[in-house]
């Protein structure tokens, strides 16, 4: 299947999303803007090395962005990939509406011929 234009690569979003640390650093950037590697470090119970690993597969996702200002580094959400996230779940919602639909009227049809019998 070819790639929409302006999306992003669903599985390493997921598999990015997937860790319930990097959870937490989306969260925490999303609630608070940018923040210093050194900061996002400072509201975990682990390594820095280990944040700065989370941190660079959260990059890879495009999930994150870091820009340098002087010899700081300043990571920042980015949202925009989740709309891909939002776009998979809103086409299988569509697919089971589609299926329920169906069951519904199967069901009342159903309904509809016991009815039918029982008035004969």
């Amino acid at each position: 299947m070819a790639k929409r234009p302006e999306t992003h690569d669903l599985n390493a979003i997921l598999k990015a999303a997937s860790d319930p640390t990097r959870r937490d650093i989306l969260t925490l950037l999303a609630q608070e803007g940018p923040l210093k590697v050194g900061d996002i470090h400072a509201r975990f119970d682990i390594s820095l090395n280990a944040v700065s690993k989370h941190i660079k597969v959260l990059e890879r996702a495009g999930l994150v962005r870091r820009r340098c200002e002087w010899r700081e580094h300043l990571i920042d959400v980015q949202l925009v990939p989740l709309a891909e996230v939002d776009r998979w779940f809103r086409d299988l919602r569509s697919i089971w509406e589609m299926r329920l639909d169906a069951l519904d009227r199967v069901i009342t049809e159903g309904k509809r011929d016991d009815r039918t019998d029982d008035a004969s």
